[in-house]
């Protein structure tokens, strides 16, 4: 019937449910991989971008470096959480929304970034934001069905 019962609640848990958990984590994974490749300068890595992008990868200041990090990695706790069926993936999931919402002002209304990233690097980013909301429906759908607790 598609659903899979907890022992301890008795609350029944949609397949797809554990679907979405194991593709956010890979996906937020892949986020924090990213993250962690391009703040450690990985040249094997940053070769696909032009001299313009690295420049503009290199400038970032601190606070930004910093609330992307609160978001790539509240992105991927907040999975993690989804998986363990736990409640404190909401609050790390608004975090990691919150602080994805100021990346994006920064990078595209501040910065320049529209510029060297292009058309494509503004859909990308949109996309990834409306991923990070709907994990937020999910968490918060979750918690209202008593999925997570």
């Amino acid at each position: 019937d598609c659903m899979s019962e907890d022992n301890t609640s008795g609350v029944k848990t949609p397949v797809w449910y554990w679907i979405v958990a194991v593709l956010a984590v890979l996906w937020n994974g892949f986020g924090a991989f990213d993250y962690y490749m391009t703040q450690s300068r990985n040249a094997d890595y940053l070769a696909a971008f032009t001299p313009e992008q690295l420049a503009y990868f290199t400038s970032f200041p601190t606070w930004f470096s910093a609330v992307w990090a609160l978001s790539v990695f509240g992105a991927l706790l907040g999975s993690l959480l989804l998986l363990l069926r736990n409640g404190l993936a909401i609050p790390v999931f608004i975090l990691a929304t919150l602080c994805y919402a100021i990346a994006l002002v920064y990078n595209f209304g501040l910065s320049g970034g529209m510029e060297i990233m292009g058309v494509a690097g503004v859909i990308t980013s949109l996309v990834i934001g409306l991923i990070l909301i709907g994990l937020l429906i999910l968490a918060r759908w979750g918690k209202a069905r008593g999925i997570l607790t």
